[in-house]
């Protein structure tokens, strides 16, 4: 009677721990919803620059948005796009590398052909060392900024002299953005 009185009650038990997890209110265990709708080997798409590939669901790798900068160049979700002085145009690599990708990474094409909407300048791909495609316009690489955390930030403009945002003629804006 002892046995089965404790294995009734374990079971209570654990039918209540596990009904606490999947109810509503408190503390949530599930997975982010980002993860949870993405599909088997393919990278999840996040709000953020922190997502080194253009979002599937976006229709277009790249779009014009206006800014405090103006008419400006940002991806499929909003989020702004930069050149890197340090490039050299149509050399087909990044100098972009190690650290300085962390704080900078590649936009990455979401497919072989990139889609543009209001870009004039001629939007193209390299190869990463990874075999991925990073977007380029007229030649240079572009890059997010990890510091920007929402679609319309551009918290990248002029860092270091050497990170401006890209116009939708492909152009670097070099001017101070309005803020």
């Amino acid at each position: 009677m002892k046995k089965h009185l404790s294995i009734g009650l374990s079971a209570f038990a654990l039918a209540a721990m596990l009904s606490g997890c999947a109810g509503t209110g408190g503390t949530s265990t599930s997975t982010p919803p980002a993860a949870a709708t993405t599909a088997p080997g393919s990278v999840a798409a996040t709000s953020g620059p922190a997502s080194t590939s253009s979002p599937a669901a976006a229709a277009t790798d790249l779009k014009v948005a206006d800014s405090s900068a103006g008419r400006i160049v940002v991806d499929g979700k909003g989020m702004s796009v930069y050149f890197y002085t340090k490039d050299v145009r149509d050399s087909g690599t990044s100098t972009c590398t190690g650290g300085c990708l962390e704080a900078w990474p590649p936009v990455l094409a979401a497919a072989d052909t990139p889609t543009a909407e209001g870009v004039t300048g001629t939007v193209g791909t390299l190869a990463t060392p990874e075999g991925r495609k990073q977007l380029t316009i007229n030649g240079m690489p572009v890059y997010y900024y990890a510091k920007d955390l929402a679609a319309g930030d551009i918290r990248g403009q002029g860092v270091g002299g050497v990170w401006y945002l890209v116009a939708p003629s492909g152009d670097m804006i070099t001017a101070a953005a309005g803020y």
